[in-house]
């Protein structure tokens, strides 16, 4: 659907609202079985929503009412998260095992929740074990409201770029050697939107373009390990959004997708009338593994060339260009007031976090945060906590706001931390590693105000962007160097803080931070859903009484 049908299609949302005097609903049914794909030309076991792979997207407005129900035809358990949706006082929905009971083989649960006050280009994922090394994942754009301005021109078309790295062995073979202690070392290859050109002239475009025509290409980076680094040939991309936040908007020659990050470029099709590949990259590896595909302008008089755009060198470039990345101030998101309203750089620091990841192969692998490697007990921390028995599944705090000096020693536990409703919170992501890290918040955006080499220290607040650094939801943490955020915690709930990198997330390096509301209030957080599934020591206890209003 072009960009003018996708106009008619908000305006007849819009329309469906006003008369049912209530935000538009969109309803999705999907099937989520096994198939056999071979994106890198080796057969293997894909997971498949509705017989696709990758998914089929989810095409919403801001404010609107989303409702997916999932039949999983699996022989394994099931849930499916949404990356970057917020979720506002419904952490019952986000999808993670510590909020959700798993959707059992041969059953259905319906997700509900609303993309409340956002915009931008998103993804979904599943999140039980490996099983996003299958597939099962795919694009969620959320389209702003008719009467919100955006800060560029209606393009002719856009178009999905659903990137990550991909191996040829099945999630379960990769699970298998996470649970022997081993890693699940480098992956076969990279794909975009499920493929790769090969390049010998039997490859059909993926996408058109018409010259003269600008369009938007939204990126995403769904892989398990490995930073991207994106590009056209002898394109150029306009930055205009940064998972959810307009950004100022500059142009680039390519751009550096961590896991778990998603852009939205604008590409205009002013150059001679031939194809063109687009290439994803592996960065900072020994390896270089690439995908291709190729952009066909509709009076195309040859073929793309096979000589490809170089990748970047270095992590210090992409430093920079994270650096460059700016907050459009002027602009409205999702809402009528200009995102720099917000003036999050006058607000009183009211708790620094600081969180260091380490690895320890002492009795297998494991990856910790503050040296408590996370595991996931059979109840849900949330349900245990709503249903008053969290002191039988879970202690809080087991870490600290500092992280030890002897990050040897790793401890195996539910890893929860409270963070007090509407405290402003400095989180600083320490890296000791020699591998970049990638860093995902369920529940909110954050403010990304600095990134540096070495050591952080309160002194290092003076390098603080505090004027316009991007709001966004994934940040990366380079080797030997520091990242900070800054937020208010203010959505109730239980939200998972993870490792985009599977193989560490999946072996504990990821926490959950409890928001709780002091009142017990249907104004702060949404009751417990008569739909939801329980499981472990909740299955069979009375239901506890519901929020007040």
């Amino acid at each position: 659907m072009g960009g003018r049908g996708k106009l008619l299609l908000s305006m007849l949302c819009l329309l469906a609202a006003a008369v049912q005097g209530e935000d538009p609903y969109l309803y999705y049914t999907w099937n989520v079985t096994y198939g056999t794909i071979a994106p890198l030309g080796v057969p293997q076991q894909g997971i498949l929503i509705n017989g696709q792979f990758p998914g089929p997207e989810i095409n919403s407005t801001s404010n609107n009412n989303v409702v997916v129900n999932i039949f999983n035809n699996l022989d394994e358990p099931f849930l499916m998260t949404w990356h970057g949706i917020q979720h506002r006082k419904n952490s019952w929905q986000e999808g993670t095992p510590g909020t959700l009971c798993p959707i059992a083989p041969g059953t259905n649960y319906t997700y509900h929740f609303q993309v409340k006050d956002q915009i931008g280009s998103f993804f979904y994922y599943p999140s039980t074990g490996l099983q996003r090394a299958a597939g099962g994942f795919g694009g969620l754009r959320i389209f702003s409201r008719l009467l919100i301005p955006v800060p560029y021109a209606d393009p002719e078309d856009e178009y999905w770029v659903i990137m990550g790295d991909w191996y040829t062995k099945s999630h379960t073979s990769l699970q298998k050697l996470l649970d022997s202690g081993r890693s699940i070392g480098r992956p076969n290859g990279v794909l975009i939107n499920g493929k790769t050109a090969k390049g010998d002239g039997s490859d059909q475009p993926l996408y058109t373009m018409i010259p003269g025509k600008t369009y938007k290409y939204r990126l995403c980076n769904v892989g398990l390990k490995d930073a991207l680094n994106f590009r056209i040939q002898g394109h150029s991309l306009k930055l205009v959004e940064t998972e959810g936040s307009h950004v100022v908007q500059n142009v680039y020659d390519s751009l550096d997708v961590h896991v778990g990050q998603c852009f939205t470029v604008l590409v205009t099709a002013d150059k001679d009338p031939k194809d063109y590949y687009m290439v994803a990259s592996t960065r900072f590896t020994k390896y270089d593994l690439s995908a291709k595909a190729i952009i066909h302008y509709t009076n195309s008089a040859a073929p793309a060339s096979p000589e490809l755009p170089p990748s970047p060198v270095g992590w210090a470039w992409s430093l920079n260009q994270f650096r460059s990345f700016r907050w459009n101030l002027t602009a409205s998101a999702a809402r009528p007031n200009p995102q720099g309203s917000y003036h999050y750089g006058q607000i009183n620091i009211t708790r620094t976090i600081k969180f260091a990841n380490s690895v320890s192969r002492g009795q297998g692998l494991r990856y910790a945060i503050n040296g408590v490697s996370h595991v996931d007990p059979e109840t849900p921390l949330k349900l245990a906590e709503y249903y008053g028995v969290a002191d039988k599944v879970f202690k809080y705090n087991t870490i600290s706001d500092e992280p030890p000096v002897d990050l040897s020693s790793i401890t195996k536990a539910p890893n929860v931390i409270n963070a007090t409703f509407r405290d402003f919170i400095e989180i600083i992501f320490e890296n000791d590693g020699k591998t970049v890290q990638s860093y995902n918040l369920d529940g909110y955006s954050f403010f990304a105000v600095a990134m540096e080499p070495g050591k952080w220290s309160p002194v290092k607040r003076k390098n603080y962007n505090l004027l316009d650094a991007v709001s966004r939801h994934t940040v990366q943490v380079f080797p030997k160097s520091w990242s900070a955020i800054m937020l208010t915690f203010d959505n109730a709930g239980m939200w998972n803080l993870r490792s985009e990198h599977a193989e560490n997330r999946y072996l504990g390096q990821q926490l959950y931070i409890s928001v709780l509301s002091p009142q017990r209030s249907l104004r702060d957080e949404y009751n417990l859903p008569d739909t939801q599934l329980l499981c472990g020591i909740v299955k069979d206890l009375p239901k506890p009484p519901p929020y007040s209003s």
